[in-house]
């Protein structure tokens, strides 16, 4: 008998949790189908009604919680519910480290099974206080009335919620996004309108440096062209002295993307400063960089004790962003090779590199593969090589001529526990998988970043 005629739509049905999905979602089973069930927690019985049926899983929605998880707990956003920026808020922030363990372990379950019980992952690194961590506000922005709104779209909607505070957001990033919004309204900016496409302001960007205290304001437009601009960079500057950049970034495509190709600085600096550790890197607006810094100082600490250099060895950091992996591992490496598709990035990773004397560093745009084979070919295998993909893992290219190149230790970074396993069924053939330390970057959220060691197999 097919699920479509076990599972209906509206079907109501007890359901225990067995476990957490990789969206954050609970996992139970009715008749041996998989069901998620958004808000749901490990170990809890919930009556669900079926919202969603496919061919191997059903989607639905809690009716009732018939005995609630010890774990469970109330979310203190307004907006928690509506928003879905974050899914793990009713969870106690304890569970939440155990559960996203538990992700990477069910991610290795289903690619690597017969040496899963075998590969060591580790406890997860929390933070002290999980709460206002990011950096970095990315607001939409639409006019309701005469008011002017930023925030994020509701979950699996268009409908833009107005987010005077975000709770997991560094109160600077909220601040200045708040007047942003008031100075818009008051000088009757054009704002864009998604259904006729006309209007000018899509998104209001704001970066700040945890470290140093320097704030970027980006506002993303259709147009360059800009009305009362004068009046609006005075204004804009006068929201507060931190602010050392403004800049207009202008996107005219219709797409999910929030960055165009051409910036223009209206006010001050063209990158904000920011330290890391021992380290300081200058930010464009476009350039990528870690959105919690606290934990990225943990993350890289893992990633240089996997590394093990001894001042001997050469180390290519693939997807290097603005160098900042390399650079946390240069006083220790014999010479670092960074590459990256992003053009700016490489321009900032150079840069940053010139700025702490380091001059065994070299940066070249272009995907990682084109870059190892060359150098490959020129007799340059690195002793360490570093990863830290998006979150659809290592193109096949990639996974392809790293088991032809070969390097020694394989530092991999991951955002993404399964593309991760999926990887690592690959990479296996050439590689053992020495340990997994899983940090969570973004508490709160479903999401967990981990760290692999993999050393290259003896022949």
């Amino acid at each position: 008998m097919s699920q479509q005629t076990m599972i209906e739509v509206g079907q109501k049905f007890p359901l225990t949790i067995k476990r957490l999905g990789i969206n954050g979602e609970g996992i139970g089973y009715f008749k041996r189908h998989v069901v998620f069930v958004k808000g749901a927690l490990p170990g809890e019985e919930v009556t669900a009604q079926v919202q969603v049926v496919k061919s191997n899983f059903a989607e639905a929605s809690i009716l009732q919680i018939r005995k609630a998880s010890p774990h469970r707990q109330e979310a203190p956003c307004p907006v928690y519910e509506a928003c879905g920026g974050c899914q793990l808020q009713h969870m106690t922030y304890q569970q939440q480290l155990i559960e996203k363990r538990d992700m990477i372990v069910q991610s290795l379950e289903r690619y690597v099974k017969d040496i899963a019980p075998n590969i060591d992952v580790r406890p997860t690194i929390g933070m002290e206080n999980p709460w206002q961590y990011r950096n970095k506000s990315q607001f939409q922005v639409r006019k309701v009335g005469d008011k002017v709104h930023a925030g994020l779209f509701a979950e699996g909607t268009h409908q833009l919620l107005n987010i005077d505070e975000c709770i997991v957001q560094h109160p600077n990033t909220t601040l200045i996004t708040n007047a942003v919004k008031r100075i818009l309204e008051k000088l009757k900016i054009p704002i864009y309108d998604e259904e006729t496409r006309n209007g000018l302001v899509k998104t209001i960007v704001v970066r700040t440096g945890i470290q140093t205290g320097e704030i970027q304001l980006v506002l993303v437009t259709t147009l360059a062209e800009m009305p009362k601009r004068q009046l609006l960079i005075d204004k804009l500057i006068s929201i507060d002295p931190a602010v050392v950049s403004i800049v207009q970034n202008v996107n005219p495509k219709q797409t999910s993307l929030i960055f165009g190709e051409r910036t223009i600085v209206l006010h001050g600096k063209k990158t904000l400063h920011e330290e890391l550790g021992e380290l300081s890197f200058d930010l464009s607006a476009r350039a990528f960089f870690q959105l919690n810094p606290a934990q990225t100082v943990r993350l890289y600490n893992e990633i240089k004790s996997a590394a093990a250099l001894t001042g001997q060895e050469t180390v290519v950091d693939a997807y290097c962003g603005v160098g900042t992996i390399g650079l946390w591992l240069a006083k220790d490496a014999k010479e670092i090779r960074g590459m990256d598709i992003v053009g700016d990035s490489i321009y900032d990773a150079k840069k940053n590199a010139a700025n702490h004397g380091f001059t065994h560093t070299t940066y070249e745009t272009g995907t990682a593969e084109e870059w190892l084979a060359t150098w490959s070919r020129e007799g340059f295998v690195p002793d360490v090589l570093t990863v830290d993909p998006p979150r659809t893992g290592l193109a096949d290219s990639l996974l392809k001529t790293i088991l032809n190149v070969r390097p020694k230790r394989f530092v991999y970074t991951s955002c993404n526990p399964s593309t991760l396993a999926k990887d690592l069924s690959e990479l296996r053939k050439v590689y053992d998988i020495e340990y997994i330390q899983p940090v969570d970057m973004f508490p709160q959220t479903a999401q967990i970043e981990s760290v692999t060691l993999l050393v290259r197999k003896k022949l």
